[in-house]
């Protein structure tokens, strides 16, 4: 009989990653692949993830008879939603079981996998086209998940890349109408997205989180040279992750993992009483979705 394979999935709201391990957990493959947050329509998100893990596969040097034998974890943006969860597992998938879980849960696991004991586990704050606090405690014997912002774009992730790109083109918006003065990042927006209101609305009709959040960059660089609306969009960002993280720490994390693709683009715009609280994470999301893989209940089993 064969041995068992796992696949780690991360999917976020701009890309997915996973990558492929044996049952001694040493990596086969890695891929990436398109957004695969549950919000999305599932069929794109099956996708995302089949593309992905179509790359890890062929560096390993496998072919598609291997996900018989597949336990995968997926770590999800998004996956905290029931309904999005119940449309995604009803997608057709090769893997002989499924764990699904939120994106926030693998990266936790995989931040404080080198925690002594659960009480020294800490809390971790993502910090990408989204925003997600995240941390668990034991408490009389029973586990308890504690979950802030991450209720997804428009309505929350205020300091995630999303929110600064939206922030950014709505104050674009006022400077067409004469609102606001012209600067460096509204001349940028309007280079990039077109010179009128218009065209600005009818870009914003078909755009999804991850393309607000591609101006997050642009945001952050028009901020560090001197430009006034993009230093007020960052001020905002900056002040939304440190009240997060303070909240984590008021709810008795002994240190917060920053991570995410916007964390080094952030942490210099933090005051310094938040990033005293802050450490490097032990491990990577991935490898907190391998763990859920291997640990967690399936979600879905299918008959090999």
């Amino acid at each position: 009989m064969e041995s068992p394979l796992f696949l780690g999935i991360d999917g976020g709201g701009t890309r997915c990653r996973v990558r492929l391990s044996d049952a001694q957990g040493r990596t086969l493959g890695e891929g990436l692949g398109g957004p695969a947050n549950v919000r999305l329509p599932p069929e794109s998100v099956r996708d995302a993830i089949l593309a992905a893990s179509a790359a890890a596969l062929a560096q390993a040097g496998l072919d598609a008879t291997a996900w018989r034998r597949t336990r995968a974890g997926f770590g999800l943006a998004g996956a905290g939603q029931a309904s999005g969860r119940e449309r995604l597992l009803r997608q057709p998938f090769p893997f002989a079981a499924i764990v699904l879980d939120t994106d926030a849960r693998a990266a936790w696991l995989g931040a404080t996998a080198g925690a002594a004991t659960d009480d020294d586990r800490g809390a971790i704050l993502i910090v990408g086209t989204g925003v997600c606090g995240y941390m668990e405690k034991r408490e009389n014997g029973a586990r308890r998940v504690i979950s802030i912002g991450g209720w997804g774009f428009p309505l929350s992730d205020d300091g995630s890349g999303a929110v600064a790109g939206r922030e950014a083109i709505r104050r674009t918006l006022h400077v067409c109408d004469g609102l606001a003065p012209a600067g460096t990042l509204s001349e940028a927006i309007l280079a990039a997205i077109g010179p009128t209101p218009e065209a600005i609305i009818d870009w914003g009709d078909g755009a999804t989180p991850a393309d607000y959040a591609r101006f997050a960059p642009l945001v952050y660089a028009h901020a560090a040279q001197g430009d006034a609306m993009a230093r007020t969009v960052v001020a905002e960002a900056a002040q939304a992750i440190g009240r997060l993280t303070l909240r984590l720490v008021a709810l008795g994390a002994p240190r917060v993992h920053l991570i995410g693709g916007l964390t080094e683009t952030v942490l210099p715009w933090l005051e310094q009483d938040v990033r005293r609280h802050f450490a490097p994470p032990d491990a990577d999301a991935l490898t907190g979705a391998l763990m859920l893989a291997r640990q967690d209940r399936p979600a879905r089993e299918n008959a090999s």
